[in-house]
């Protein structure tokens, strides 16, 4: 099953970064999140990648295009007699990363609607390029495939913000920690797909996913959902992109399953 992953938008919230690279491509650690979500795939045996791009797409293309090069731990280049490189070692990831051009204003929606031709007649991963999480895919895709639905969406609870004030009368008597949420749950990405999610797409440049075509399908009664309870963080902004970041530095990062 292909994953397909959203790296087109302008990432405006977190500008201190995205005004470079596009959003996908901020490092968490030494690697950009669009690596550390492909590894989260990657975990659970999904290695065949689609990858929407947009805003500053050509950054995301030379990436990959030296890859190899990116992961190596030594390299000798030999310029006494002639131009050549040797690649001592190596840890590459076995992947297949298809790049695609989806436009560069274009919504969410309508950008998976241009990928439908590397998909044909299968079912499809979907998430977006800037979400991590401590996700079981493989239990994802069995919740998609016992539920029988044209989609599924992983539903989280993200954390509050602020830590709540303990007040009676006009008198603070104590501090609660942050708790997750308010009850409350919303898309967190890591979605699975039938091909036929695409009818639900118009072919036009200005389609959000979130609104007609997730609505239409929770109204036709055929969107099902995953709960996951666990650990989840978005990276919409640079406070969100420096918690990831720690996380990673002191060795606590949730979403690394892999070695």
């Amino acid at each position: 099953m292909k994953v397909v992953i959203l790296a087109g938008g302008r990432g405006t919230r977190i500008s201190e970064e995205s005004q470079i690279k596009p959003k996908p491509m901020v490092e968490i650690g030494d690697a950009p999140i669009l690596w550390h979500i492909m590894k989260i795939y990657s975990y659970y045996g999904f290695n065949e990648f689609i990858i929407c791009l947009g805003y500053k797409g050509y950054i995301i293309k030379e990436y990959f295009a030296n890859y190899y090069r990116h992961m190596s731990e030594a390299i000798t280049y030999d310029y006494t007699t002639e131009n050549s490189m040797e690649i001592h070692q190596s840890k590459v990831d076995p992947w297949k990363v298809t790049l695609v051009d989806t436009g560069l204003n274009t919504m969410t929606g309508s950008r998976i609607k241009r990928i439908e031709p590397y998909i044909g007649n299968n079912s499809f991963m979907l998430t977006y390029g800037d979400g991590l999480a401590d996700i079981n895919i493989q239990k994802l895709v069995d919740c998609h495939k016992s539920g029988g639905k044209l989609a599924t969406i992983t539903a989280v609870q993200p954390d509050g913000r602020f830590g709540r004030l303990e007040l009676e009368g006009d008198q603070v008597i104590g501090f609660t920690e942050k708790v997750r949420g308010d009850g409350g749950w919303i898309n967190g990405g890591f979605m699975v797909c039938e091909p036929q999610v695409f009818n639900y797409i118009q072919n036009k440049d200005t389609i959000i996913l979130e609104q007609e075509p997730l609505q239409n399908l929770a109204k036709d009664g055929t969107l099902n959902v995953f709960r996951h309870e666990s650990f989840w963080q978005p990276m919409d902004t640079l406070r969100e992109k420096i918690i990831l970041d720690e996380l990673w530095q002191k060795e606590k990062a949730p979403w690394k399953t892999w070695e």
